[in-house]
């Protein structure tokens, strides 16, 4: 016996869709005139939400209103022009539509059958990425949830290519992002065999001293499986040195994996295929378009050099699935990862893509590049402010530093700064740890963002300094 109380009319339906998209124009319209940021003490929230769920339902607008008005502003805004923190995202509208109608649409991109349409346009965009990031004919992959999802795939590639031996190793920077060393436990690497090598003076992944690390374990006995390599990492921007870490692996016959996560799609740009050479040579790679290519959460893709590579250990024997193998050749992506049921991830990128042209892309990534460049200028021009590393793709980290105070008392200072820029809620910007030093730092991925707004960010941090020493200097006397 079926029941339509869980169903709205057609007018309902178009009422209800038609305010949410009056309150996400209205709040795209307003953005920049608010705080990147906005948040309230658990206490609180839990007095207001924590409740059982209403026997009887409400008004549906009521309840859109009330999302829209109470619960999703206490968030980070990452999508703000003047949100420098962390890896910030901007997506486009069409990007948005397009996760909405995928939704609507229930479609479940795990095998040809249930979703042929998906499933050739996931096939046509990772192919897209492929030929960006120069890898050869035969290399494919999937869209994930994100790079910590991909990095598990990979992993798991890498295991499998050399037979799943006792005793593997996976090696890396120590700037690599921790969830790689946390990929590399999922899929079976003891921790004390995750070897997170020193940098370089540059922060770069040493080839010498991991060649060095890499002849001591094999004469342990042990197996070196990977070596994780950084196409932008998230402290500084650095990229590793790519293509030498291609002879080396190709040489030793160890998996090259490159986390690209923030950094890949700098690639569509003559000038980040430049910083990036050499990455279409790894064995995999994993990119977050929801990073540097304007598309919303759950946009991560994996591509491996050989596909293979993945659907070997993750192609599913089919009993109750059996009848989704439909015609010879259909590619099935839930043969490729983890995920059986899973969204039409690639739908969103395909859309912006086809709305807005590549060109418009090229820019928006070319944009954040020259924002850098030009707060490393500001940076080095400012007698208050010191440049920690220069700009590399689209991150500045930097201090406030006028001399004449001791590392410690330089931390303190920094620290404030950084809780001053958050409360006075004009931008938002995050701090790492550079050889112990404590550093701001600008990521500047937001296709809105203008250089005023970086400007004015600077100016901010500046002039919070100089209030700072103004009145330490009262009291010390």
């Amino acid at each position: 016996m079926g029941t339509a109380e869980l169903q709205m009319s057609p007018e309902e339906m178009r009422a209800c869709a038609r305010r949410v998209v009056e309150l996400l124009v209205e709040r795209t319209e307003t953005l920049g005139d608010g705080p990147p940021w906005d948040g309230e003490f658990q206490q609180g929230l839990a007095e207001q939400f924590h409740k059982m769920p209403p026997e009887e339902g409400r008004e549906a607008t009521e309840v859109i209103e009330q999302v829209a008005r109470e619960i999703l502003p206490l968030a980070a805004r990452l999508d703000h022009p003047r949100f420098f923190g962390f890896v910030p995202v901007s997506p486009t509208w069409p990007s948005v539509l397009a996760d909405f109608m995928a939704a609507a649409w229930t479609v479940n991109q795990c095998t040809w059958l249930t979703a042929s349409g998906p499933s050739q346009i996931e096939l046509t965009v990772i192919d897209w990425i492929r030929q960006w990031l120069g890898c050869p004919d035969g290399a494919g992959g999937l869209f994930v949830s994100g790079a910590s999802e991909a990095a598990v795939h990979a992993l798991v590639a890498a295991r499998e290519a050399v037979g799943a031996p006792a005793g593997p190793v996976v090696y890396m920077s120590d700037q690599t992002h921790g969830s790689i060393a946390r990929a590399a436990t999922t899929v079976g690497v003891r921790p004390e065999h995750v070897r997170s090598l020193p940098s370089d003076s540059e922060y770069r992944l040493d080839v010498e001293l991991l060649a060095r690390r890499v002849a001591a374990d094999r004469a342990a006995g042990l197996v070196p499986i990977a070596v994780c390599a950084n196409a932008g990492t998230a402290s500084t921007g650095t990229v590793d040195p790519l293509a030498e870490l291609a002879d080396y692996c190709a040489a030793e016959g160890i998996w090259l994996h490159v986390d690209a996560a923030y950094g890949g799609f700098a690639v569509v740009t003559e000038t980040g295929r430049r910083q990036l050479g050499g990455i279409g040579r790894a064995d995999s790679v994993s990119l977050d378009a929801h990073k540097w290519f304007f598309q919303p959460y759950e946009a991560g893709c994996l591509i491996v050099k050989d596909v293979r590579t993945l659907e070997r250990p993750f192609t599913l024997r089919h009993d109750v699935i059996q009848d989704t193998i439909w015609g010879s050749n259909h590619p099935n992506v839930a043969d490729r990862g983890l995920q059986l049921s899973r969204a039409a991830r690639s739908l969103k990128l395909w859309m912006s893509v086809q709305t807005f042209g590549m060109a418009a892309f090229r820019r928006a990534v070319l944009s954040g590049l020259e924002l850098a460049r030009r707060a490393e200028e500001q940076i080095q021009s400012d007698p208050i402010l010191e440049l920690l590393h220069p700009a590399s793709l689209s991150i500045v980290c930097f201090r406030v530093n006028p001399g004449g105070l001791d590392e410690d008392t330089l931390k303190t200072l920094n620290a404030h700064v950084l809780a001053k820029v958050f409360w006075d809620g004009h931008s938002f910007i995050s701090s790492t740890t550079l050889r112990q030093t404590f550093a701001l730092r600008l990521c500047i991925v937001n296709r809105a963002t203008t250089s005023a707004d970086v400007r004015e960010t600077l100016d901010r941090v500046a002039q919070i300094g100089r209030d700072w020493v103004q009145n330490y200097g009262r009291a010390t006397k």
